[in-house]
């Protein structure tokens, strides 16, 4: 994202004071153009999620201290994937594209056939319902908030679960701790998701 933005608008590292964990990519792009005083309508503006992705397709390629799929995830996803009575879909803040081309880079976008994105989304708590619409909209099952699961390492995650009216589960993988995550009120918290059965209990808890 700052590679993207330095290049339509020569501002170098405009993401500085910016905080983006838990938050939706318009979100991040939005408080950085305020910072920045680019006027919404910028046309360049407009421009940044094809730019950013072609940046993020180039810096994907890199591998930095915590490039990878964290302890646990392809185990819970197979698991979950493999005839258990549940639904995957993706709830996140990222572009869809940008999302996609994430995932498959680690050979995780085959598990989830549809979802809600960041695309346009100032506030990421309005995406559980697009989410559980998606779903019904992919030939998915028709079910409730209160049926859903939130998975997420972030606060802001803890809050759109609660303002969704779904579950969550958080973990300690990213920049927040077990303690802070307990704080924001998540229904279940985990140090990483190494212990496969755990966190399955933890899902299909009624």
């Amino acid at each position: 994202m700052t590679s993207a933005f330095e290049e339509l608008f020569s501002i170098a590292n405009a993401f500085h004071d910016i905080p983006m964990a838990g938050r939706t990519d318009a979100w991040i792009l939005s408080d950085a153009a305020a910072a920045h005083c680019i006027p919404a309508d910028s046309a360049d503006l407009a421009r940044f999620p094809h730019v950013y992705l072609r940046h993020l397709a180039r810096e994907i390629l890199t591998r930095g201290p915590r490039f990878g799929i964290m302890p646990g995830v392809p185990a819970l996803l197979d698991a979950l994937a493999g005839g258990r009575d549940a639904y995957l879909a993706l709830l996140t803040g990222n572009y869809e594209t940008g999302a996609q081309l994430k995932l498959e880079h680690f050979d995780l976008w085959r598990y989830f056939r549809c979802g809600a994105f960041g695309d346009g989304a100032a506030d990421r708590n309005g995406l559980v319902p697009k989410a559980l619409a998606r779903v019904a909209g992919c030939g998915g099952p028709a079910f409730t908030a209160s049926d859903a699961v939130v998975i997420g390492d972030t606060p802001l995650d803890v809050a759109c679960a609660k303002a969704g009216g779904a579950r969550s589960i958080a973990v300690a993988t990213g920049n927040h701790t077990v303690d802070q995550l307990r704080a924001a009120g998540a229904d279940v918290v985990f140090e990483d998701f190494s212990d496969t059965e755990a966190v399955l209990q933890s899902i299909f808890r009624k």
